[in-house]
């Protein structure tokens, strides 16, 4: 997995995070079996509508995009299945708990 720089803004805030790019059998893995890791970036060639879930995962905050605008926003603990966006994506990134990034994303998102 290749880290590069990932900047998105959200409500009137810019976050410019350090991911890793997930590619192959490492999207199906993502975030599982890690107790600590690093933002991890997913691309798709076109908009999709899947759904991801948290078996095996530390708590997480999904943040999905088609192009760069942000689609949804989701605090997602561990043990979910069928956690989805309102709208299909073409990318997202997981930040899990123990990243530095996941405090200051978490205080945005709706209750």
């Amino acid at each position: 997995m290749k880290m590069v720089k990932f900047n998105f803004s959200y409500k009137r805030k810019e976050f410019n995070i350090d991911v890793k790019e997930c590619n192959g059998i490492n999207q199906g893995i993502g975030l599982m079996f890690k107790k600590k890791s690093k933002p991890l970036l997913f691309n798709f060639k076109k908009p999709v509508g899947i759904s991801i879930h948290s078996f095996f995962c530390v708590a997480f905050i999904a943040i999905w995009f088609n192009g760069n605008k942000i689609v949804d926003v989701k605090y997602v603990p561990p043990w979910k299945i069928g956690i989805k966006p309102i709208r299909p994506f073409d990318k997202f990134i997981e930040i899990p708990i123990n990243d530095k990034n996941f405090n200051s994303i978490k205080l945005l998102i709706k209750k």
